[in-house]
């Protein structure tokens, strides 16, 4: 794959001619004329959802963190590392990696937003950080000292490095997967952790704050399944048996590397999340996101933390038990179901 030059007049491509990768932009966005109308869709529910951290109040968890029970105190502070790798890497890996190859001026434009929020969620984990803790620095080099977290690190980097290192088709369909397996399921057992807590009154800044980036990551979510299914339309000869026994792999790993960390984070010890649940929650999450992108599920099992989703909800009046004016300018949310 050779990536997109930034000017190029000598381009005569129309918008029928569009393709999300191989194509001959000029490198104008000339959004009045677009090919892939999702794409367009979506760009406005991420501009609806424009939110900022430093208006979320964190006041409360200050004396919330140093009442926590050391189990609650070690697996928070384990999951905020964990999801300040992950968001740490895709703001880079959107636009040093993915955006480089894609030729529809529609999909740039969602890819650099994405970009963006991450940006966004590494400022708002900066804000948890400062507000609990006294050493941030602890958290912040956690992913040096802690093994369990180091590996799971490496495993997630290593996926997107394939793309960097050789750049092919067959590679960039693989970090689409990738990029869904990462927005899908590596974030979710520290949203599930940080849920719980708040739904025994505890840290609801923090809560609130992952209701925010968590809607973000949904949108991010759909970027990749729309994107996947519009490459299976526009290059169906790169989805080879191979492939999908690859993708496959990748979300068998993926489900074993979220359940041990999910498992290790709570130790037994964090009250709703046993690690029988920790686990059909991962196998659910897998299912969903396969399902979303044509593939069979692997686990079919239930959701077994459905009250999971009504926190994670800000059209639900009923949902909003924090106190937080923020989400009054809220526009909507999207579920993992949603299509444009």
């Amino acid at each position: 794959m050779k990536r997109k030059k930034i000017y190029n007049p000598e381009s005569t491509e129309s918008v029928n001619d569009r393709k999300i990768f191989g194509g001959n932009p000029t490198g104008i966005f000339e959004l009045n004329n677009i090919k892939y109308q999702w794409a367009y869709n979506l760009w406005e529910v991420m501009l609806n959802n424009t939110w900022f951290p430093k208006e979320v109040d964190m006041t409360r968890d200050v004396n919330d963190y140093k009442n926590l029970t050391s189990a609650e105190k070690d697996a928070y502070d384990k999951a905020l590392s964990q999801l300040i790798f992950m968001d740490s890497l895709q703001t880079n890996n959107i636009i040093d990696n993915i955006n480089p190859y894609v030729t529809s001026a529609e999909i740039n434009l969602i890819l650099v937003r994405q970009s963006f929020e991450e940006a966004l969620h590494s400022q708002s984990y900066a804000v948890m950080v400062d507000t609990i803790s006294t050493n941030s620095e602890e958290i912040y080099d956690l992913w040096r000292k802690d093994m369990m977290l180091k590996n799971k690190n490496d495993a997630i980097a290593k996926a997107y490095d394939e793309l960097t290192a050789n750049p092919t088709e067959t590679n960039f369909v693989k970090a689409c997967f990738a990029n869904q397996i990462l927005e899908g399921i590596y974030f979710y057992s520290g949203f599930a952790y940080i849920y719980t807590l708040a739904r025994s009154g505890k840290m609801l800044g923090s809560a609130q704050m992952i209701r925010f980036i968590q809607r973000d990551e949904v949108t991010h979510l759909a970027l990749f399944k729309n994107l996947i299914n519009t490459l299976r339309k526009e290059r169906p000869d790169l989805f080879t048996e191979q492939l999908k026994s690859e993708v496959i792999d990748m979300f068998k790993e993926a489900v074993h590397l979220e359940v041990e960390w999910g498992k290790y984070i709570t130790q037994g010890q964090i009250l709703g999340l046993t690690d029988d649940i920790v686990e059909q929650y991962i196998h659910f999450l897998a299912d969903d996101r396969l399902a979303s992108v044509g593939f069979d599920k692997i686990y079919n099992v239930e959701n077994p933390i459905k009250w999971v989703d009504d926190f994670a909800k800000f059209n639900d009046q009923k949902t909003n038990f924090f106190e937080a004016t923020v989400s009054n300018y809220s526009k909507g949310s999207l579920t993992f179901d949603d299509d444009f």
